[in-house]
């Protein structure tokens, strides 16, 4: 599967952001209208359309691109928005599934979006962990 140029798209005005953002906020109902016929989309193009827009809502410049199935390092990497050493050293303590290919180190998409959704699970389960935290010390 050959790579489509990525396109990069500037960040919102602050206006605009705003309220995007705004209307992101906490809301997992999404709509698409394309050529005036609604679109329910599935989960994972959801979460990709609701990711987006929450980065634009920020004023972030946004990149869209494909990835190969099996990616390079850097592509890895790249996907996972971490080093190339730290991706390195992940798949030498096997924390990541790596394949050689020669001497080249070779990582599966679906690897990659695994881990990224056990940091999102860890990172979820670290805010809940500190809200109840909170909570216990008002109770006090």
């Amino acid at each position: 599967m050959a790579l489509i140029a990525p396109r990069v798209t500037a960040g919102l005005p602050a206006g605009e952001a705003g309220s995007l953002a705004r209307a992101l906020e906490d809301s997992n109902d999404i709509t698409v209208f394309v050529d005036g016929t609604v679109h329910r989309l599935p989960a994972q193009a959801r979460d990709a359309v609701v990711d987006l827009l929450a980065r634009l809502g920020r004023g972030e410049t946004v990149t869209v691109g494909s990835v190969e199935e099996m990616l390079t390092t850097s592509q890895a990497a790249e996907l996972a928005g971490i080093s190339h050493t730290y991706l390195r050293n992940m798949t030498d303590r096997g924390e990541i599934p790596v394949e050689y290919r020669g001497s080249h180190r070779r990582i599966r998409q679906a690897d990659i979006m695994a881990w990224l959704e056990h940091q999102k699970f860890e990172d979820q389960k670290r805010h809940q962990d500190k809200a109840a935290a909170g909570h216990a010390g008002e109770a006090e």
